[in-house]
Order: C-alpha cells, then structure tokens, then sequence
C-alpha cells in the first residue's frame, strides 16, 4: 500500500500533466471494481469539459481539485499509477480509464490488481470527517501530534498505524521511527515521557520529508536507516546486532533487541 511519499510522487506526477487542462472525454476500459461512489459512465459525464485546478494531499489519500469545487479522490491500492502517453498503443495493459486532453495526450490510470479506490466527491471536507482521517503526518504540528498521543494506552506502532490519529504512517515507516528513536515498536505509550514523544514526532517528519525528497525511491535511501536491512538475518546499522522480527499491531515489525527499549 502506498504511504505519504509514494503518495506525493504520484501528486506530483499528476499535478506535471493534468493540471489546468481541458478534459475532452474520459476513456473508460473495465471499472466496475474501482469506483465507488458513481458509476464509470457517470465519471465520463461529469469529467467532460472540466480541468482539475489543484491537488492536495492527505496521507495515502489524493484529491483532485475540479474547476466546479468538486474533487476526485484517488486512493492507489497497491497499484494504483498515473501514466501519461500520446498514442493508443501506448496504453498501459491494465489501464481502467484515461483522461483525453484535446492535444490527444492522455494521463492513464494503470491499477492490476483492481484495489484502488477511485471517487467523485461534491464536499471532500465531509468525505474527510466521515473517514475520521487524521491530520496529515507530514503537516500535523508537535503540539496536535501530543495532543493525539494524550490518553491513548496501546503501542506506539499501533498509533502510527492508525489513520484516525494521523494520517500517512506505513509499516515501514513506523518501524524505521521507533528504530530511530531507540525504542520498541510494542511499547505502550502511556511509558513514553514527554521528551521520547517530542522526539518521535520530530523524527517522524524528519524521515517522511527525507522519502518525500527521494520521490520515495527505496534504493536511495539511506544506507545507515532501519529500512535497508529488514531481512531475515539483517543486523542493526547502529550497533551490528541481529535484527528481530515480530507481530506488532498486527504487522510485521523489525527492531533491534539490543538498542530498542521496551518501554511498559
């Protein structure tokens, strides 16, 4: 599933080919699985002749911004991509639909495995309070993020996980954060003192911002993060002790035995 900065490059690549222009027609293929809210057909209708002014993004969500004050939200699946091209033959082999501009450039939207979500939203501010999605991680302030953390009793990995408190956090990155910090993804927040929980919230942007400037490319990560040795027989790239792996929150976490506390 992408997360914030996979997110990001996707919006930026939209925002390069979409924005401000005329949508001559929406080419539809085979979308009965990703749309939610409205049909295809329905999606064609009200696309034809409009132009997407802007786009905003909040955690693992992208909204669309309509020259009407309508959006379109694009949440990606697990292979949700933009792909812009000028000759049919150039579609991608598992495109849903096509956004044609009158120059005949199209932005492709290429989704295998059917998960993405795909809707048409008349008040995206209502869209966000029925979801209950949190601030976006990358925006959210240190004073909101301590104010989230106030009264919650379960793990630290589980509140990053979790979209309603801020929104964004992966897997991954959660992993990568409690790592940085020096503390075990399973431990309770209520264990964590005020300058641990300053510490993550500045961490946690510190690595996003980092993904967000690497267009979320993994291979250009840094060497010495968490992130490069989750792997069976992976050892920790601050004091070399062979990683653990465990269910936390119900996902797969790495952590390092030896300079991750568990705090209770």
């Amino acid at each position: 599933m992408p997360e914030l900065p996979e997110v990001n490059t996707k919006k930026l690549n939209f925002d390069r080919v979409a924005l401000n222009r005329k949508i001559e027609k929406v080419e539809l293929r085979e979308t009965n699985h990703i749309f939610k809210n409205i049909s295809g057909e329905a999606f064609a209708q009200k696309m034809k002749g409009r132009q997407f002014t802007g786009s905003y993004r909040r955690g693992k969500y992208l909204f669309a911004h309509l020259d009407n004050g309508h959006d379109v939200l694009f949440h990606f699946g697990m292979t949700g991509e933009f792909y812009a091209y000028d000759e049919p033959e150039q579609r991608p082999r598992h495109e849903r639909f096509a956004f044609l501009f009158p120059d005949g450039e199209r932005l492709g939207f290429d989704c295998p495995r059917k998960l993405a979500h795909i809707y048409y939203l008349e008040d995206k501010d209502a869209f966000i309070k029925e979801k209950k999605l949190g601030e976006d991680a990358l925006v959210i302030s240190e004073e909101a993020f301590l104010e989230k953390l106030n009264g919650k009793t379960g793990t630290i990995k589980g509140f990053f996980l979790n979209q309603s408190n801020l929104a964004g956090m992966g897997n991954l990155y959660a992993d990568e954060v409690c790592w940085q910090v020096g503390i075990h993804p399973a431990s309770l927040i209520p264990a964590l003192d005020d300058k641990t929980r300053r510490l993550l919230h500045h961490r946690m942007q510190a690595i996003l911002q980092t993904a967000v400037n690497r267009r979320a490319d993994y291979a250009n990560y840094p060497d010495e993060w968490l992130w490069n040795h989750r792997e069976k027989g992976g050892t920790c790239p601050r004091d070399g002790q062979e990683l653990e792996k465990d269910k936390v929150a119900g996902r797969s976490t790495y952590y390092c035995p030896q300079c991750q506390e568990l705090k209770e």
